[in-house]
C-alpha cells in the first residue's frame, strides 16, 4: 500500500500539469471557435478544432509515457523529450491564457476606438504569442548549457586551522538522460578536476529514470580526482529507479564511496573532517533518523544530504555544515517585483546557494541537468566549489 501511495505522490506533479495543460488548451480552444476564429471559413474552424484536440490527446499520452506498463512499450528518449514538450506546451498554453485575460481585461478598462489603441493592443498580442517561446528557446538551446564554475567562501568560526582553505568541489543533480549528454557530463568532470580540491562530492540524482545509462554516468564520474577521495549520497531518482544498491555497488567497484548512514573520517594534518552521508529523505517522514550516531565530537562534521529540508534538523544533530542539491536552483526562475518566482519555492525555503542557522550552514547547488521540461532559466548549471575559512 506505501508502495502504491508513493508512485500516486510522486505522478502527481505530472497529473497536475495534465490538468493545467487540457483546461488551458481547452479554453483556449474555445476562446479561438467562438471569437477570433468565429467568422472564418468552416475548413479553418475545422482545422483548429482538430489540431487543438491532437494537442490535448499528446498531453494525455505523455502523460501516461510515465508509467512503466506504458514506458517499454516505447524508445527511452520518447519519455523524456515526450514529457518536456508536454510540459513546455503547457507553460506555453498557461501563459498565453493568462496574458490574453490579462489583455482582454485592459482593452475593456481602456475603451475607444482610437488607431493608437489598435497599434498597441496588436502589438502587446504579437510580443504575447512570441516571448514565451522566444524564453522558452533561450533556456533549451543556450543557458541549459552554460556550465560555469561557481565558488563560494564558507566562513566557520572557530575551523581548525589545518582545515582553513580546504576545497571541497561538488556535483549534484546530473541527470544523465535525453536532456545532458555524455560529452556534456565530461565537461563538468573536467572542469571539477582543473579545481584540485581536497574533496570531491556528488549528492544524488546521478539519473533521472530506470531506463538512463546509469554505468556510463558512474564511468564518467569515476574519473573525477580529489586528494581525500570522491564521495556520494542517493538521491530520490535513484530511488525512484530502485538503483540505490547497485549505484553504491558499481560506484565503490570504480572508486566513487557513496556514504549510506555512514561516516568517513578524513584527516587533514592535525584536524579531523567527519563526512557523513543520507539517502534521499522523503518529505513527511522524520528527517535524518539516527545520523546523531554519525556525529564525530571535535571534529568538523558535514553531512551529504541530497534533500536541502534537513538543513535545521542536521544543525540540532550537530553537523556545522551540510551540502545539498535536489532544487535546481529552481530551473525555470523570474524576479517580478522583487519576488523569486521558481517551482522550488513550493516544497522548500532552500533553493540555491549558502543558507545558515548560527554558525552552521547549507549549501544548495542548482546542479548539472534538468528534469520535466529541457531548459534553465536564471538557474544555470553549476559545478560547485566550496573553500573553507577560519574566523
Amino acid at each position: 500500500m506505501e508502495i502504491v501511495l508513493d508512485r500516486l505522490l510522486r505522478a502527481l506533479p505530472d497529473f497536475l500539469v495534465l490538468i493545467v495543460s487540457v483546461v488551458g488548451q481547452t479554453v483556449g480552444l474555445v476562446w479561438l471557435l467562438g471569437w477570433r476564429a468565429a467568422r472564418a471559413g468552416g475548413k479553418i474552424r475545422l482545422a483548429i478544432a482538430v489540431v487543438g484536440l491532437l494537442s490535448m490527446a499528446a498531453s494525455i499520452f505523455t502523460f501516461l509515457l510515465r508509467f512503466q506498463v506504458v514506458a517499454r512499450h516505447f524508445p527511452g528518449w520518447w519519455l523524456g523529450w515526450g514529457t518536456g514538450l508536454s510540459i513546455a506546451w503547457a507553460l506555453l498554453s498557461l501563459s498565453w491564457l493568462l496574458g490574453c485575460a490579462v489583455l482582454l481585461i485592459c482593452s475593456w478598462a481602456i475603451r475607444g476606438h482610437s488607431p493608437a489603441r489598435r497599434r498597441f493592443f496588436r502589438t502587446a498580442y504579437t510580443a504575447l504569442l512570441a516571448a514565451p517561446p522566444a524564453a522558452l528557446a533561450y533556456g533549451t538551446f543556450i543557458q541549459r548549457h552554460q556550465l560555469y564554475l561557481r565558488e563560494q567562501k564558507l566562513d566557520v568560526p572557530d575551523l581548525p586551522p589545518d582545515l582553513d582553505g580546504l576545497r571541497m568541489v561538488q556535483l549534484t543533480d546530473i541527470h544523465l538522460s535525453p536532456f545532458l549528454s555524455r560529452t556534456e557530463l565530461q565537461r563538468a568532470v573536467d572542469m571539477a578536476n582543473e579545481t584540485r580540491a581536497n574533496i570531491a562530492v556528488v549528492t544524488g540524482d546521478l539519473i533521472t529514470t530506470w531506463r538512463d545509462p546509469l554505468d556510463d554516468c558512474l564511468d564518467i564520474l569515476a574519473g573525477l580526482r580529489a586528494d581525500a577521495g570522491v564521495f556520494g549520497c542517493m538521491g530520490n531518482h535513484e530511488i525512484y529507479a530502485h538503483a540505490e544498491d547497485y549505484t553504491e555497488r558499481e560506484g565503490a567497484r570504480r572508486g566513487l564511496r557513496f556514504l549510506r548512514r555512514t561516516a568517513a573520517l578524513l584527516r587533514f594534518g592535525n584536524a579531523t573532517l567527519n563526512l557523513a552521508g543520507v539517502d534521499y529523505q522523503r518529505k513527511g517522514r522524520r528527517y535524518l533518523a539516527g545520523a546523531e550516531k554519525l556525529v564525530v565530537p571535535g571534529a568538523f562534521n558535514v553531512l551529504l544530504s541530497h534533500s536541502p529540508d534537513v538543513f535545521p534538523v542536521a544543525t540540532r544533530k550537530g553537523y556545522a555544515l551540510t551540502i545539498a542539491g535536489h532544487t535546481h536552483g529552481g530551473q525555470i526562475r523570474m524576479e517580478i517585483l522583487n519576488a523569486d518566482i521558481n517551482p522550488a519555492r513550493f516544497y522548500t525555503p532552500y533553493v540555491d546557494g549558502l543558507y545558515r542557522r548560527g554558525a552552521a550552514s547549507i549549501f544548495v547547488s542548482r546542479g548539472i541537468g534538468t528534469i520535466a521540461v529541457p531548459a534553465r532559466l536564471g538557474a544555470p548549471p553549476e559545478v560547485a566549489l566550496l573553500r573553507l575559512c577560519r574566523t
